[in-house]
């Protein structure tokens, strides 16, 4: 697992949201910086703490013309099913064959409770307009990811 880093161009991707709508990359560049974070598993604990926090954080992220992507290994569906228990505010995208988790690096051998099985690190990445890896964020707990995604972007803004 080669995770990209601070610099690197990060590699565009197209995958369908929540209401199973087309997103890229690109796109989404053109209108900003773009935070996207990877995460295991829609509905977990974890994971829906991260998002709530994003979700909530909405309005700063948008003064900062920030677009967010959720990505992670599950289906359409159940990412619906999380956006509409959450009200989640941003895109969520299905990355069912981890391409574009491989692509970022954050897909390999996890361990867990004696269990080693591929899936995904959590990580995120904020792509600026360039296309280019500004930041990659690998030290957060799941209740303050959204904290430490605003400091860093309001302090380097």
């Amino acid at each position: 697992m080669k995770t990209l880093t601070q610099g690197e161009m990060a590699p565009n991707f197209t995958l369908q949201n929540q209401a199973d709508e087309t997103v890229s990359l690109s796109d989404a560049l053109k209108q900003g910086p773009v935070l996207v974070y990877f995460y295991p598993k829609a509905l977990t604990p974890g994971c829906t703490v991260q998002a709530c926090g994003l979700r909530d954080s909405k309005p700063d992220l948008d003064a900062q013309k920030v677009t967010v992507f959720g990505i992670s290994p599950d289906p359409v569906a159940k990412l619906a099913r999380f956006a509409d228990k959450h009200e989640l505010n941003f895109s969520l995208l299905s990355d069912e064959d981890h391409s574009v988790a491989d692509a970022f690096g954050v897909w390999g051998e996890k361990k867990f409770m004696g269990k080693i099985y591929d899936g995904i690190h959590r990580l995120s990445f904020l792509i600026g307009q360039d296309g280019k890896v500004a930041y990659v964020f690998n030290k957060f707990k799941t209740k303050d990811h959204h904290e430490v995604v605003l400091n860093y972007i309001q302090e380097n803004s």
